[in-house]
């Protein structure tokens, strides 16, 4: 591992202006996502657990709101030729939608051999498709050097200065829907989700605690959040693809560090454990990534809060891996997917 000094300059935090505006452009496209009572998890330690459904979005997870929301306000400030994004899945078919939507070209960079459920949503909307590198880091290398093109809108979902407001409405739609909520548990990959929900709690309800969670075999953030500096890893072999994540970026270090209270890591196993409790318990389908927030929350012997939301944040699971989490439970006698 690697580590480097937290140089950077502070960013300020989202203000609540930015995330209301980002609803209101948001309802334009799609209502507030369904919380839901999860039974099954509430009854694991006593604490009330509800699930923030956004798997149910456009396809299939979080990220639609954020590319929306960016690629919205690149536009006010003048015409866009293409938008590229770099990604393992989830975002890349978020701008391709986004990019459809408002009429603009896009061209996505992904790892060699991606989620295929994850790559077809991209093709879905259109967009070009570029495969070059073993992981996310080196597809976002890829995308770099594309992106020096004249008018080429590179929209990082890691650094973008809009993005942010739109992952952020999900955190006034909790409040909304559940005012008493006392810890939101939320997946971090590139932290673009946590620090966006823990900005507008921050306004909102500046007591609510924010628990971020991450792949034990991609703890970049977590190392980083943990020691108060920048740690990168050599790899992030996860079965979360949404969580691989190996090169932190300065300033989201930074934010983590003011905005979130702690981090839990999450074993493949337990990811996988996650991903079949939420669909035999639920009926609920969660990709790994989708799934670490129960993924923690099942570990738990005493609860963060008596109210807690988790985020479910995407649903678009291999083949592969719904095998690998469901394996034995219809040979028990149980339904399948």
């Amino acid at each position: 591992m690697r580590r480097q000094e937290l140089s950077y300059p502070k960013r300020m935090r989202l203000r609540l202006e930015q995330i209301q505006r980002a609803s209101v452009l948001l309802r334009l496209y799609f209502p507030p996502t369904r919380l839901v009572e999860a039974p099954s998890l509430s009854k694991s330690n006593g604490a009330r657990a509800r699930l923030k459904v956004e798997s149910e979005l456009p396809t299939g997870s979080f990220k639609v709101r954020g590319a929306l929301v960016a690629l919205s306000a690149r536009l006010e400030r003048g015409p866009v030729c293409e938008v590229i994004a770099s990604s393992t899945g989830n975002h890349g078919a978020a701008v391709a939608y986004a990019a459809k939507l408002l009429n603009v070209p896009a061209t996505i960079f992904l790892p060699s051999n991606p989620n295929p459920v994850k790559r077809a949503n991209i093709e879905k909307s259109g967009a070009k498709i570029v495969e070059q590198g073993r992981d996310g880091f080196e597809a976002f290398q890829a995308a770099s050097a594309y992106a020096r093109g004249e008018r080429i809108y590179f929209l990082n979902d890691a650094t973008d200065e809009d993005l942010p407001a739109g992952p952020a409405t999900i955190a006034c739609e909790i409040f909304e829907q559940a005012p008493e909520t006392g810890a939101i548990y939320v997946p971090m990959g590139d932290t673009a989700l946590i620090r966006a929900i823990a900005s507008a709690a921050r306004h909102l309800h500046p007591q609510v605690r924010i628990i971020g969670v991450q792949a034990e075999r991609a703890p970049s953030y977590y190392l980083s959040w943990k020691k108060g500096e920048v740690v990168t890893t050599d790899t992030c072999d996860t079965i979360a693809d949404g969580l691989a994540t190996r090169s932190p970026e300065l300033p989201n270090v930074r934010e983590i560090l003011e905005l979130v209270d702690d981090v839990r890591l999450v074993s493949e196993k337990q990811l996988l454990d996650a991903v079949r409790h939420l669909w035999t318990e639920e009926r609920l389908v969660a990709e790994p990534a989708g799934a670490a927030t129960t993924a923690a929350f099942l570990q738990e012997i005493e609860p963060s809060s008596r109210h807690a939301t988790l985020i479910l944040s995407g649903a678009n699971v291999s083949e592969n891996v719904w095998k690998q989490a469901t394996e034995g439970y219809a040979s028990r006698g149980h339904g399948a997917h």
